[in-house]
């Protein structure tokens, strides 16, 4: 199952490898960084900036759609792909996350997740089966496992009696998704490793993830509150234990700092809000470090947000006239941070990937994160 996914180059120094999927919108190259839309829809950005920028594959969250439109309308549409106009690959969220987040509002059994909306109080429940016959529905390029994701610092116990649920509900998911594929469905389903803080866990959870054998398996439970050092720490060690013929995924990590750990451990996906989410707020990337827009020192800054980048916002607009958009609450101030963030990240992998093409992406790690923890942007 695992042909879809081709390995080209491996560093010589370090885990970073580049490669390739092929899915039914398309081929994937990897490393890849895939932005957000939770909704059918990239925050602030149309279909044709993200074309422009050169994304091959996006998120979308099953949760959500689930709920809005719901499914009878993207069925109606021919699917998600149909729905927004867009053309490329999409991987959906199984919502697993999603549902975690509404803590007081959710029960989690064998049948599946329970839950009220948080749109209208109504009343759900999400079975590992069901949430892949949506994602079939959306006809997902990449679908992920129904799972039971836990924050940090939680209990071991906790964390054992999520793991279980997550652990059978994806032997129910793969029978599911081998159903859906024997009528024609192309996409494919990961896996999610799970486990929390506790590396037994996680090395269980990957013995279990392996014998399923699904086409890719993502890294969950991550990213959720825990210091940097514990983050590198456990995405080393369950990094470690994965199968190099399968694409790794990285879930929720959008940070250049955590993006480039993650490349250098041998990680193909990662996705997160973090880009369009701050940009909205006027928080921007540049190479020598990430600044706030809003601030007065840019009042009469009329140069780009960043020197060395190629993007239009970065070729058309000065950093007061973005800080001006903002404080007067101009809608396109969202959309010009947000597409600024999206094409640094996009270029940075693409520089990650040229470096382990070259054989140097410990220095080009480096000298990145030197420049970037220790500017002045």
């Amino acid at each position: 199952m695992g042909s879809f996914f081709i390995q080209e180059q491996r560093d010589r120094d370090c885990k970073a490898r580049t490669g390739f999927m092929r899915l039914p919108h398309g081929r994937v190259r990897t490393p890849v960084f895939m932005p957000v839309g939770t909704n059918g829809t990239v925050k602030a950005l149309t279909r044709d900036d993200l074309e422009e920028i050169g994304f091959e594959i996006i998120l979308s969250n099953t949760y959500h759609l689930y709920l809005r439109p719901g499914t009878e309308v993207i069925a109606a549409a021919g699917g998600l792909h149909g729905f927004m106009n867009w053309d490329r690959n999409i991987l959906t969220d199984s919502g697993g996350f999603q549902i975690f987040s509404l803590a007081p509002f959710r029960k989690i059994s064998e049948a599946g997740a329970a839950f009220r909306s948080h749109i209208d109080g109504s009343y759900h429940l999400l079975s590992p089966e069901g949430v892949v016959e949506i994602q079939a529905l959306l006809a997902s390029d990449i679908q992920m496992q129904l799972d039971v994701c836990t924050p940090w610092g939680v209990s071991r116990r906790d964390a054992e009696a999520a793991l279980a649920f997550t652990e059978k509900w994806l032997l129910r998911a793969k029978d599911a998704w081998e159903a859906e594929a024997a009528k024609g469905y192309g996409g494919k389903l990961f896996a999610i490793v799970q486990g929390n803080f506790f590396k037994d866990l996680r090395e269980r959870s990957v013995e279990g993830v392996v014998a399923a054998d699904t086409p890719g398996i993502a890294i969950g439970g991550l990213s959720v509150g825990e210091p940097a050092e514990v983050f590198q720490e456990f995405l080393a060690h369950t990094a470690s234990l994965l199968p190099p013929e399968k694409p790794r995924y990285v879930m929720g990590i959008g940070t250049p700092e955590y993006i480039l750990e993650a490349i250098g451990q041998g990680i193909d996906m990662f996705d997160c809000v973090f880009p369009t989410r701050t940009g909205r707020n006027g928080h921007v990337f540049t190479r020598s470090g990430a600044f706030n827009l809003k601030r007065a020192e840019n009042r009469m800054d009329f140069g780009p947000v960043d020197r060395t980048c190629g993007c239009k916002v970065c070729r058309e607009y000065s950093r007061a006239y973005l800080r001006h958009l903002f404080k007067t609450q101009e809608i396109l101030c969202s959309m010009l941070a947000s597409y600024h963030n999206l094409y640094f990240l996009n270029n940075l992998v693409e520089e990650a990937r040229t470096a382990i093409a070259e054989n140097r992406f410990l220095p080009f790690k480096a000298s990145f994160l030197k420049e970037y923890q220790g500017g002045s942007p």
